[in-house]
């Protein structure tokens, strides 16, 4: 499939697959911020993406900066409509005690393209039983 990427500012990168079968393509930094620790802030990738009809593009942190630098998307999965032409701004959250610097170029998030269904909501008396039925958090498990 093809997306059309418009690029926005000098220092924007357009998205990389870091392997053949990557899931996810790399968004990168397209300026530079410093995380305090405990605080949030929007950074810029610079681009922007024309996703095909039927498609989300959700934003996913990377397991390396989420784990190594305490690093991840604020609203942990982030949401790109189909029909969104603005630019694509990450908000990582800095979970650890230290700040963080992110520069210009570096990876920052992942972004995953998936198909959706649009869904008809229609009120209903009743559901179908399942054996799970109404258990809740934790109802299969430990």
């Amino acid at each position: 499939m093809k997306v059309n990427v418009k690029v926005l500012k000098e220092n924007a990168k357009l998205p990389v697959y870091g392997s053949p079968y990557a899931a996810g393509a790399d968004l990168y930094a397209a300026e530079g911020a410093e995380i305090p620790a405990g605080e949030t802030r929007l950074i810029a990738t610079g681009i922007a993406v024309e996703l095909p009809s039927g498609t989300v593009g959700l934003i996913y942190a990377r397991s390396g900066m989420a784990c190594k630098q305490d690093l991840a998307p604020a609203n942990k999965v982030g949401v790109i409509d189909c029909d969104y032409r603005g630019e694509i701004m990450v908000a990582l959250h800095n979970h650890g005690k230290a700040a963080r610097s992110i520069a210009v170029g570096d990876r920052i998030a992942q972004l995953v393209i998936a198909p959706y269904y649009v869904a008809e909501f229609e009120e209903a008396e009743t559901l179908s039983d399942t054996v799970r039925g109404v258990g809740g958090f934790g109802s299969t498990g430990k």
